[in-house]
């Protein structure tokens, strides 16, 4: 005879109470981490809070991308290709219209005319990722494994080819250069913020269920009444929005874009952030993509003092057989850590 689990004794408000419990915990954890963040930026160099805001991004982009591979059990590399997309039509709508005639000619006028501020444009960007992901989605996710990944890896390479060749939109190989720098660390932690609890409810919900389902079993998930197609496309489309939208800031913090701004490279970065964290785990993510990001920062230097150009690269790949080697699931797997969900619920185990 087995052994019955442990209770488990709630504590905490019930009924209504328990309902708005919830909001404030996550309203007092943000106002905690922007007290935090305040005082370690305060006085700091650009160069630190630069880099902070990029570890804000790559975080956000880890999410977005183990929500749209963990969850429902695709392997995309599509990433960098909606970033570079947001990048750009971020970057056209924001750039001042005087400048718009002389460096890109071939800009249709309603266009050219336009001189957005950082909101709508980045709203838009991201739109335009989540456009592009649902017409490449309609052939590319009837593919599985690694036929899925090599279609994503391609359109990455179109996507660099289309900014390499159209000129009169891109710049060319040139890139767009001086782009209003208008994003900061602020709209960097908020747009982190807002893809954690995103995906945080998504996962936690009759969806997240349905997409899981996919994941573990496609054929026993349509026989329960999920539409896996439709379960896939969803989850590719919103991961582009916020990988588009990414890419939108990114381009608005370094002042720049160019076709290969965003490589395959990136895409096997965001990878490992995935499998470190575990593939599907949010908390894992964001811990993996930070880790990832300072440890790269921090090889810089050596790589530049010794000319051991791309040992970031080797040691991140290392990192990656040894996860793989001694805790396949990453760091928490598909799930979260209890105490994070705790808190969140209310709950407190006795």
């Amino acid at each position: 005879m087995s052994k019955s689990a442990p209770e488990t004794i709630t504590m905490g408000t019930s009924g209504g109470g328990q309902w708005l419990a919830a909001p404030l915990r996550i309203a007092l954890l943000i106002a905690a981490a922007s007290v935090a963040l305040w005082l370690v930026t305060a006085g700091a160099s650009a160069y630190l809070t630069t880099l902070v805001a990029v570890m804000f991004i790559n975080a956000a982009l880890a999410v977005s991308l183990t929500f749209t591979n963990g969850m429902t059990g695709m392997f995309s590399l599509g990433h960098p290709a909606f970033m570079t997309i947001g990048a750009y039509v971020a970057a056209i709508l924001t750039f001042p219209s005087r400048r718009k005639a002389s460096m890109l000619p071939d800009l249709p006028e309603f266009i050219a005319s336009l001189d957005l501020s950082l909101l709508p444009a980045t709203v838009i960007a991201g739109l335009a990722g989540a456009l592009v992901a649902f017409l490449v989605g309609l052939p590319v996710l009837r593919l599985r494994g690694h036929y899925l990944a090599v279609a994503t890896l391609g359109l990455i390479v179109i996507v660099q080819g289309l900014a390499l060749n159209w000129n009169g939109i891109t710049r060319g190989g040139a890139g767009l250069s001086g782009i209003p720098r208008l994003s900061n660390i602020w709209w960097a932690f908020g747009f982190m913020v807002l893809t954690v609890a995103a995906v945080w409810r998504i996962k936690f919900s009759s969806l997240g269920r349905a997409m899981m389902a996919t994941r573990e079993n496609d054929l026993a998930a349509e026989c329960t009444g999920i539409d896996t197609v439709r379960i896939r496309m969803l989850a590719f489309v919103i991961g582009a929005f916020f990988a588009a939208v990414a890419g939108a800031l990114m381009a608005h913090l370094i002042s720049v874009v160019t076709p290969r701004t965003y490589s395959i490279v990136l895409a096997f970065n965001l990878v490992v952030m995935i499998v470190i964290g575990g593939s599907g785990s949010i908390v894992g993510s964001v811990i993996a993509a930070f880790a990832i990001t300072i440890v790269s920062e921090l090889l810089r230097p050596v790589e530049e003092s010794f000319g051991l150009y791309g040992m970031s690269q080797v040691i991140v790949a290392l990192s990656l057989i040894l996860v793989l080697y001694l805790r396949p699931r990453g760091l928490f797997g598909s799930d979260e850590p209890a105490f994070v969900k705790h808190y969140l619920n209310g709950k407190k185990r006795l």
